[in-house]
C-alpha cells in the first residue's frame, strides 16, 4: 500500500530561530502586536510504499533521523495518512 506521511520539522525550541524572529519583526512593523512569538520550520510529505502504517511511519522516522531533519538543531513529528 501506498501512505502519504507527513513530517513536520521544527527548530528546537531552547534555540534561537532566526528566520523566525525576522517574520516577527515584519508583524510587529505591520502593527500586528497581538502574535508574541514565531517558528518557522518545514513540512515535507512522504509517498511511502509500506505494508502498514506502523512500517510507513517507521521507514519515516528512519528518513528524518538520517537526513530530513538535524537532530542538534531540529526536532521532527511524524502523521500518517
Amino acid at each position: 500500500m501506498i501512505f502519504t506521511v507527513q513530517v513536520k520539522v521544527m527548530p528546537l525550541k531552547e534555540l534561537l530561530d532566526p528566520q523566525g524572529k525576522a517574520v516577527m519583526g515584519g508583524l510587529q512593523n505591520l502593527g500586528l502586536k497581538s502574535v508574541s512569538d514565531v517558528r518557522i520550520g518545514k513540512n515535507i510529505s512522504l509517498q511511502v510504499e509500506a505494508d502498514s502504517p506502523d512500517k510507513a511511519k517507521q521507514i519515516a522516522e528512519d528518513a528524518s533521523k538520517k537526513l530530513l531533519a538535524n537532530p542538534v538543531m531540529e526536532y521532527f513529528e511524524i502523521s500518517v495518512n
